[in-house]
């Protein structure tokens, strides 16, 4: 298998999707109820087939069903078999995939987190809508947590140590610039309206791991990785700022590869405005420049899209492959996005493309992809291929089934709170406060007397390795009782989190800073 059968043109010709040009890109649009969800599951479960990893968000609720095989009792089972027959489909049968099911609430699948210093200040600052002069002070925070080996985990953290900037202002400007209460006021409301939208649940560890969403099945199969997003859609910027996180991490953690036999992973978008709608020019610069890299990674992204037009220029200019189902003429804008999507297609003689947009049943699109040589095909009006999985959601018991049988299982389903930012001021707070108490009653002398209250920085180390190996060994315990394999590693483990201990705690110009993706922010 070399390639992904789209469907049969006009002519009964072939249109397909090259594997090996499945990394250039893509697009998927048309206006509501014109098909895209079912193109967007028959192109992932024949990519799951040829052994390509998958993600897509699962917006509506509906694509979950890519788990299951579909069924003859299905009310449209007659016209899926009917287009099969049309198409010369031989082999059609109904199939269900390998899927694992994620959220960022852990509430329908495995929670996926990240931390603050993770995702950086240029994509938090976009999160919250932070103006420049508050996205400065963001910055600040973030410089002055890493000069100073404070991790930045969670929400508590970072508000910790923008209440600690706050507080040493005047100290601070001289090194990285005013901070004035105000900003950081502002910035501490927007907390916790993100806290009230439920990101306190992505922000925490264990992080979430790149390579997992890389995983093959036994028999070769690609997984097919499906991010629960209905709850998600209610808070839009959450949701694109998510997605823009983990292409930024895929572009970090995966070697170059050029152009690769197959992809190593397809990232379907859905909703893929929200991705740019308002964003500041210089998150745009670096998502286009994210988009354009992370090909020779060996990762397609495929947009998923009511109007075209959405997709800003630069970006559009890099998706090779374009499925376009009907678009509809009812205002000016319309109009305006059906010109657009004829003008980007290569020209065909034989096909009015403007006209055939707005002519497109359900289950029809305008296809053209990338050929051998990389050039783009004549476009040319397609009957899309069915897909062989359920249309439609998986029931509560059969999501928890799947979630039983996932590979992993108990890695990430018990948080880890470990000492970071948060802690290490209040206790320093605690301690100074003990201290002026002992200096008020007893006098100097006596305060340095008092053996050392803060933790050392080995003993911070081996807390946090501690506590990491007891959560993990309570996960492979719970999961082993279940029956479940478990991925989770306690030796692993508690040295990542001893290493990430003393590494923040050490501080300093060189080792006090934290990785962040190309999207993360400043720092490296």
């Amino acid at each position: 298998m070399n390639d992904i059968f789209l469907g049969l043109g006009a002519k009964g010709e072939r249109e397909v999707l090259l594997l090996g040009r499945a990394n250039r890109h893509g697009l998927v649009a048309g206006a509501t109820g014109t098909g895209k969800t079912v193109t967007l599951q028959g192109m992932a479960e024949q990519f799951s087939r040829a052994g390509v990893p998958v993600f897509l968000a699962d917006v509506k609720g509906d694509l979950s069903g890519i788990a299951m095989p579909g069924s003859p009792t299905f009310k449209h089972a007659a016209s899926l078999e009917q287009r099969a027959r049309d198409l010369g489909i031989t082999d059609y049968a109904y199939a269900d995939n390998p899927a694992v099911f994620w959220d960022l609430y852990g509430e329908q699948g495995h929670p996926i987190r990240t931390t603050i210093s993770e995702m950086g200040p240029l994509l938090l600052a976009r999160l919250m809508g932070l103006n420049e002069t508050q996205e400065g002070v963001l910055t600040i925070a973030f410089r002055y947590a890493d000069d100073n080996g404070l991790l930045l985990v969670d929400l508590a953290d970072l508000q910790a140590v923008l209440a600690a900037c706050a507080e040493n202002a005047g100290q601070l400007a001289t090194k990285y610039g005013n901070v004035t209460k105000a900003s950081v006021g502002a910035i501490q409301r927007q907390l916790l309206g993100l806290e009230s939208q439920g990101a306190d649940r992505f922000f925490g560890e264990p992080a979430f791991e790149i390579h997992d969403f890389l995983h093959i099945d036994e028999s070769g199969r690609g997984m097919v990785n499906v991010l629960a997003a209905d709850k998600l859609m209610q808070s839009p910027k959450l949701y694109a700022t998510f997605l823009l996180w983990l292409l930024s991490e895929l572009f970090e953690a995966l070697p170059e590869v050029g152009d690769p036999e197959k992809p190593c992973l397809v990232f379907f978008f859905d909703e893929a405005h929200l991705l740019f709608d308002d964003a500041p020019d210089a998150l745009m610069d670096k998502v286009e420049q994210v988009v354009r890299l992370v090909r020779s990674k060996g990762v397609g992204v495929y947009f998923v899209t009511q109007n075209p037009i959405d997709i800003p220029e630069k970006v559009a200019g890099q998706l090779g492959n374009r499925v376009q189902h009907a678009l509809r003429a009812f205002t000016p804008r319309d109009q305006k996005a059906i010109k657009a999507a004829a003008e980007t297609f290569r020209i065909n003689p034989d096909l009015d493309v403007v006209q055939a947009i707005t002519e497109l049943k359900v289950g029809e699109a305008l296809v053209s992809t990338l050929d051998a040589e990389g050039a783009p095909g004549m476009v040319a009006r397609t009957l899309i291929a069915p897909p062989r999985s359920r249309l439609g959601p998986v029931s509560p018991a059969e999501r928890a089934a799947i979630q039983a049988a996932s590979p992993f299982g108990g890695k990430y389903d018990t948080s880890v709170n470990r000492e970071s930012a948060a802690e290490v001021l209040a206790q320093k707070a605690a301690d100074a406060a003990a201290a002026a108490q002992t200096v008020q009653e007893q006098g100097e002398a006596a305060q340095r007397a008092q053996p050392r209250q803060s933790p050392t920085l080995w003993g911070r180390a081996g807390k946090a390795a501690m506590g990491a190996v007891a959560s993990s060994a309570g996960a492979m315990i719970a999961a082993q009782i279940a029956g479940k394999k478990s991925r989770a590693a306690p030796v692993a483990s508690g040295v990542t989190a001893m290493v990430g201990s003393i590494a923040t705690s050490l501080g300093g110009e060189a080792l006090g800073r934290f990785a962040r993706g190309l999207l993360g922010g400043l720092l490296r």
